[in-house]
């Protein structure tokens, strides 16, 4: 335990907070700005992973010769009589300053070791190596850039807790190189996945977050309110039916990551906000859509794990290609251990989900409960990669029809380790046809479900101006976040995700 740890595991938060404060007013009562604007000249400033990549022949014991500024946060300081150090950990890593007392003086040494843990320093001076060959930087000056006035979390049991972990997620990542690792797998997967398409021809685009009908999924939508125009408008659920509207327009291949937004639940797999991919491409089906799935993700998830098998949950699962291709129908009978079918009698459909303690909606008909059996019985236990191919037409209302299958249609989810991954269908593109599957939704809108879809006029009068033959893609970039990092909970690859207020109630439902 370092002297700085020592001093403050004998305090309270409360009185390492009042030290810090009074340190804060020494400075400014010497004229030292404790929060100054900048720090070196622009590209000045060196990362401890440059300077070990640089330094990396210094033998132990020997100096570069060479000077250069490194600037982060103190997270150790070691007192050693005329000698100190202290670890300064930047944005890529950590680095080791020694600080003397001949060399910076009596006064300067002593500010020295006034940092707190969690200060802010920039310092300048020579970059050498131990004599137990850690490289270090020779202090020969130094300025506070930050003055911390809260201890960090280690120091007052802060982030014991999962949702301490969450709620206060800038400590949780500053302290833990787990979480900072999740994050930058995250970074790493958007990146693959934003070259994979870009190498194969697809544009990048922005589509609208506030959508006059909230379309292009069957979820709750959030509502706001436009003071200017006098209307409501809502988050948007997907950015499906705009997508479209770019075929229409022309584009044969785009895609879009960006965030969704749902009013519903929130679980361990579950975000009000999320960040999916969404790709279109004219003249293919969801046929095609399999193989370009499969290798879009083996891809990018192989370039960033670095091999194919991943670890979620205490299971290995191999992502060896190809990937178990199955029709809903029988993947229940398969994996869920019954006998459906679309064409059955409603009320013995409606029994065998009472059964299961489904509960059935009275506007809901065979495919929603053969869909609704599928997630009770059945998704759970598909836990390699298994392509799920036909889903009924009934919550498929943008999916063009199987003809060769009524009651189905052409669309597939990729399950993984017992959930959704990706969705994908040859798109509906008969605007008939369309606007028939809308005011069967908008029927059951009526009817009381909230998560059906309203009839949106501006699309269906972008679709008869035709649109091509084509297939979308649907991948939900969280879920697949922690399949890749062995993350149990959403919120472990989100940013900054949502939580109750601290001490306060929610009336919402939550989903476990």
């Amino acid at each position: 335990m370092n002297d700085e740890e020592s001093r403050e595991e004998q305090a309270g938060e409360s009185d390492l907070t009042r030290l810090r404060r009074e340190r804060l007013d020494e400075y400014r009562a010497r004229g030292v700005e404790p929060y100054p604007s900048r720090y070196g000249e622009p590209g000045e400033v060196r990362y401890s992973t440059e300077l070990k990549e640089k330094y990396a022949s210094v033998e132990a014991g020997a100096g570069s010769g060479e000077k250069a500024l490194v600037a982060g946060r103190v997270m150790g300081m070691r007192e050693h009589g005329k000698a100190s150090f202290a670890d300064l950990q930047d944005s890529k890593g950590r680095i080791q300053l020694m600080a003397r007392q001949d060399i910076l003086g009596d006064g300067a040494y002593k500010d020295f070791l006034a940092l707190d843990i969690g200060d802010w320093a920039g310092v300048t001076g020579e970059v050498v190596r131990s004599r137990r060959g850690e490289l270090t930087v020779v202090v020969e000056s130094f300025d506070l850039l930050s003055k911390s006035l809260l201890p960090l979390p280690e120091k007052w049991h802060g982030l014991k807790d999962q949702e301490s972990r969450y709620r206060r997620r800038y400590l949780d990542l500053l302290m833990s190189e787990e979480a900072r690792l999740v994050l930058e797998a995250r970074v790493s997967l958007i990146m693959e996945i934003r070259g994979f398409l870009q190498e194969r021809g697809f544009v990048e685009v922005e589509t609208p977050m506030l959508h006059q009908v909230p379309g292009g999924a069957n979820a709750r939508p959030f509502v706001t309110h436009h003071n200017a125009l006098g209307m409501d408008l809502y988050l948007r659920i997907a950015p499906e039916l705009y997508l479209k509207r770019l075929l229409v327009a022309g584009y044969d291949k785009v895609f879009e990551l960006n965030r969704n937004f749902r009013n519903e639940g929130i679980s361990s797999r579950h975000n009000p906000e999320f960040t999916m991919l969404e790709t279109y491409q004219a003249f293919v089906d969801y046929h095609y859509l399999l193989d370009f799935m499969e290798e879009l993700l083996y891809t990018v998830i192989t370039r960033v794990k670095g091999d194919d098998v991943l670890e979620f949950e205490g299971k290995s699962i191999s992502l060896a290609r190809p990937w178990k291709r199955i029709t809903m129908i029988e993947a229940i009978r398969e994996f869920g251990g019954l006998e459906v079918d679309i064409e059955m009698d409603t009320g013995e459909l409606k029994e065998m989900a009472s059964r299961l303690e489904v509960d059935v909606p009275d506007e809901a008909g065979n495919g929603w409960i053969i869909a609704e059996l599928f997630d009770k019985t059945t998704e759970p236990r598909l836990t390699d990669p298994t392509f799920v191919l036909d889903y009924p037409e009934e919550i498929s209302p943008l999916a063009r029809k199987d003809p060769n299958n009524p009651g189905f249609t052409e669309r597939f989810e990729l399950l993984v380790a017992g959930q959704e991954i990706a969705n994908a269908f040859s798109e509906l593109t008969d605007p008939l046809e369309q606007r028939a599957r809308f005011e069967a939704q908008a029927a059951k809108r009526d009817a009381g479900d909230q998560e059906a879809h309203p009839v949106d006029e501006e699309f269906l009068t972008a679709l008869e101006y035709g649109m091509p033959p084509a297939g979308g893609t649907g991948v939900g970039i969280d879920r697949l976040t922690m399949l890749v990092t062995g993350s149990p909970n959403i919120r472990d690859v989100i940013t900054f995700p949502h939580l109750r207020p601290e001490g306060g109630r929610s009336s919402g439902r939550v989903v476990e």
